[in-house]
C-alpha cells in the first residue's frame, strides 16, 4: 500500500465534509426588507446582528447614523422612517462589517471589541492584530 505524501494529502482531502472545503467561512448577511408607505423594515434584523456578532443597537446606531434615517427597534424587527431599497441597506450591513467585523490585518470575521486602558478597541483572534473603535456620533 503506497502511503506517500501527496496520496495522504488526498485521502485526508476526500474525507473532508464539503463546508470545510469552500474557503469562504464568512458570508455578508443580506436584509430581508419591506416598504410600507414612508417606512423601510427590515425583518431579519436580528439574525443579521448575530451573524455579524456584534451588538444590535451599535448595528442600528451606524445603520441610522449613515442613512440619515431615524428608526425604531421592535423585537427583531427595524423599523426606519424612510424609503430606502434593499441594496443601498445591505451595502451599509457590508460598510459595517468592513470597519467593526472584519480585521484590518487578515480579513477574518474573528473579532472581539475590548477595552485598552480606557479606549475601546478592536481585536482580531485570528492574528492578534487590533486598532481603536472607531465612535459612531
Amino acid at each position: 500500500m503506497d502511503f506517500g505524501y501527496e496520496r495522504l494529502l488526498d485521502r485526508a482531502w476526500e474525507n473532508l465534509p464539503s463546508h470545510l472545503k469552500t474557503p469562504i467561512r464568512f458570508e455578508m448577511p443580506q436584509a430581508d426588507t419591506l416598504i410600507e408607505g414612508n417606512t423601510t423594515i427590515i425583518r431579519n434584523f436580528g439574525d443579521v446582528a448575530s451573524r455579524l456578532r456584534r451588538e444590535p443597537d451599535h448595528i442600528m446606531k451606524f445603520l441610522f447614523k449613515e442613512l440619515a434615517a431615524p428608526g425604531v427597534r421592535d423585537g427583531n424587527r427595524v423599523i426606519m422612517q424612510r424609503v430606502l431599497k434593499q441594496s443601498v441597506i445591505n451595502k451599509k450591513f457590508e460598510d459595517y462589517a468592513k470597519e467593526f467585523v472584519l480585521c484590518h490585518e487578515c480579513g477574518k470575521p474573528d473579532t472581539g471589541i475590548s477595552e485598552l486602558e480606557g479606549v475601546r478597541i478592536i481585536k482580531c483572534e485570528a492574528c492578534g492584530g487590533w486598532w481603536p473603535m472607531r465612535r459612531i456620533k
